[in-house]
């Protein structure tokens, strides 16, 4: 039938194509609205430094979400949902490209002071270039931190408008942010101020399709001192600081040797005020989307770049954690899960599940191709892409797939311990290897050990030593499988 009634054939996979014959034959103006039409909106929200432990919904017990809590009873929550590394800028080009940092050279954070470090190559397929190249209407809103070089900029990258920050951010209050290629210092609340601008894009472009991508400085620590010279998230907003001025945050980890308890406190009274203000956020914009009509056919899709902790382990930060000890406050490199995993929401009324749960583990390299069968686009062949559409499991569908997945960071040399970690992890094990670095190998029984809070790579049982081979064997299979240099160089 298709092939005899082709125009009436379209779906909204094939959108552009009846673009393309509509303009031809100049009969079918109905058709492509009705193939338009389909295409969901779409809404990529990431937040920055938010662990995944960080959610009311998660079961955290200082943490207050409740706009977050009502987007998870829409849709799915993801319980294990990684990021393919510990810090901002290779976790946020993985998510724009689907691929690893060590195949497009962004491999640790991008500091700001040093802007001629080459950042994404304008080459490299994203899902903003080719959501647009499909019809959509793109915007990346808040952080950008993948290069600050012009070729880099996110309109090169695929984003037809851009207003936020190119590098990693700074202030929580009275941010400089570019706005139509100019930058310039806009008095309010970070959170708030990004929010406007998101919000303005969905009501200028609300006929839609448009893809959205509001990245939130929030949760991370501003980059200035306290009178103590030490890392705050303060100024916050009255109504973001109130609910938890008086709080006795419950610790992690209370009992960790020397652990300064008074500081580690004060951090996360300040750190879940700061998630407040995203939530807060998140809030304003899913009324703006309810209120639009546009609800029903926007897939809203919720993270961070990465994960983060705050006394656990005796840490605080990510993978280039810190020490929040009396007598310590010294560079940790790690990959423990906090540092990994993330939180992860997605909505999408009618097509996924409301409250529901996927156990499996997902990471931000399966958001494109995600994306792409969302709205009906194949990835060009030869793309790499490195992740999998799990649309299916968010749709509580059986996916065949195992929870194998495998991590990388590199950092540059002279910045904090100069490590070199690759992780690689099933259901049951976590193997980490320290190519480069002053620390040892880490073994996890993850089962037995979810907080991993004890090595067992020295241990002489010998199911332990065969799982040591056994992902050891799997992490230099994927390492294979993308060209990873730190395995040709042997370290």
């Amino acid at each position: 039938m298709c092939q005899s009634i082709p125009v009436l054939c379209f779906t909204a996979k094939f959108a552009s194509a009846a673009l393309v014959l509509c303009l031809f034959n100049g009969t079918c103006s109905d058709t492509v609205a009705y193939a338009e039409s389909t295409r969901p909106n779409i809404v990529f929200i990431m937040t920055d430094d938010q662990g995944p432990w960080a959610l009311s919904a998660a079961g955290d017990p200082n943490a207050r979400t409740p706009h977050l809590d009502r987007l998870r009873s829409t849709g799915a929550i993801l319980t294990h949902c990684y990021s393919p590394t510990p810090v901002c800028s290779p976790a946020r080009a993985s998510v724009l490209t689907g691929r690893y940092g060590t195949e497009i050279n962004i491999t640790d954070y991008l500091p700001p002071e040093e802007i001629e470090i080459p950042g994404l190559d304008p080459r490299l397929l994203t899902w903003p270039r080719l959501l647009s190249q499909a019809g959509y209407s793109t915007a990346l809103v808040g952080k950008y931190h993948c290069g600050q070089k012009p070729e880099s900029h996110p309109t090169r990258i695929g984003y037809d408008e851009f207003s936020g920050f190119i590098h990693g951010g700074m202030v929580s209050r009275n941010p400089r942010v570019e706005i139509d290629s100019m930058e310039r210092v806009v008095e309010g609340w970070t959170p708030d101020i990004l929010t406007d601008f998101a919000i303005d894009f969905i009501r200028r472009k609300q006929e839609g399709p448009f893809a959205l991508s509001l990245h939130f400085w929030a949760p991370h620590a501003n980059q200035g001192s306290n009178a103590e010279g030490d890392r705050t998230w303060l100024p916050l907003s009255p109504a973001d600081l109130h609910p938890f001025s008086t709080l006795d945050p419950v610790l992690p980890e209370p009992d960790y040797p020397q652990l300064d308890i008074a500081r580690t406190k004060r951090m996360m009274r300040e750190y879940v005020g700061s998630v407040h203000s995203v939530d807060r956020n998140v809030g304003r914009l899913l009324g703006v989307l309810d209120g639009l009509g546009l609800t029903e056919n926007t897939l809203v899709i919720f993270t961070s770049d990465h994960g983060f902790n705050i006394g656990h382990h005796g840490i605080w930060h990510k993978g280039n954690g810190r020490w929040l000890l009396k007598d310590n406050d010294g560079a940790r490199a790690n990959m423990w899960d906090n540092s990994l995993r993330v939180p992860a929401i997605v909505s999408w009324p009618r097509h996924i599940p409301a409250n529901s749960t996927v156990e499996k583990t997902v990471s931000h390299l399966d958001w494109f191709p995600t994306i792409l069968a969302a709205i009906g686009v194949d990835a060009p062949e030869n793309s790499n892409l490195r992740g999998q559409n799990i649309l299916p499991l968010l749709q509580g569908e059986e996916l065949d797939r195992s929870d194998d997945f495998m991590a990388q960071f590199q950092m540059r040399v002279g910045h904090a311990d100069g490590a070199n970690m690759r992780s690689f992890q099933t259901k049951q094990w976590k193997l980490v290897r320290f190519l480069r670095g002053k620390y040892p190998d880490e073994f996890y029984d993850r089962l037995n050990d979810p907080d991993e809070k004890t090595n067992v790579y020295t241990s002489t049982d010998l199911e332990i030593q065969n799982a040591i081979r056994d992902l050891d064997a799997k992490l230099k299979e994927r390492m294979r499988e993308i060209n990873d240099p730190a395995l040709a160089r042997n370290e």
